[in-house]
């Protein structure tokens, strides 16, 4: 909770199965507003391996504890993790407010960037929030996002594919995120193969329990 310190290591292979698609030749030319960010000669390929969903610490008060980040960060230097998930549920970002977000960032890319490849958490239920937070993550040096489908409204899968598509339209690469435990809406795996056709499409986080769906999304 908001209130505590405490460190926990969430790997994302545990909690759900990662893909990465393969890149298609796909020769459509899309005009991005990355240019606009902070870190486009700069941004590092996710790796193979375990992602952290690294969680936020905060104070007593409720306010982002710093010192406490970065003693967070530091461990996983030094303990070799792969990749970080940072702003997501596990980060508790849901509650936070875009200044705290930044904050937030500010502190993960002054720590590691370079050095642990940044996954920000972007996706919440408003797609015009969605873009807000995508921007932001870009501008403050994010490496790539990961955007879950806008939950509880359940939109059709064409919805799905327009949503998606405009994130991935901004120019950072995108890992979709299917928990329909959660959404109650699934990323159907024939959405799933239409998306992987965009070039900053990269890759699925799959937690809907089911290994079958490894093997169909293959």
């Amino acid at each position: 909770m908001r209130a505590t310190t405490a460190s926990f290591l969430g790997l994302l292979p545990l909690l759900g199965c990662v893909m990465a698609f393969q890149s298609s030749s796909n020769n459509n030319q899309r005009m991005s507003p990355l240019v606009m960010g902070t870190n486009s000669d700069e941004m590092m390929q996710l790796k193979k391996g375990a992602t952290c969903a690294l969680l936020t610490p905060f104070t007593a008060e409720g306010k982002i504890d710093v010192p406490g980040l970065e003693k967070l960060l530091q461990f996983h230097l030094n303990s070799g993790t792969d990749n970080l998930c940072v702003l997501g549920t596990t980060a508790e970002a849901s509650t936070m407010s875009m200044d705290e977000r930044a904050l937030v960032l500010t502190t993960i890319v002054n720590s590691v960037k370079g050095k642990i490849p940044l996954l920000v958490g972007t996706g919440t239920i408003d797609p015009n929030h969605v873009k807000a937070m995508t921007q932001q993550a870009i501008d403050l040096g994010a490496d790539a996002n990961l955007v879950v489908s806008p939950y509880y409204v359940k939109p059709p899968q064409r919805g799905l594919i327009r949503h998606f598509t405009e994130v991935a339209d901004m120019g950072l690469p995108v890992i979709l995120y299917n928990v329909p435990g959660r959404t109650a809406c699934d990323i159907k795996d024939e959405t799933v193969a239409t998306l992987a056709e965009h070039e900053y499409i990269v890759g699925i986080k799959d937690a809907t329990g089911d290994l079958n769906r490894v093997a169909s999304l293959k």
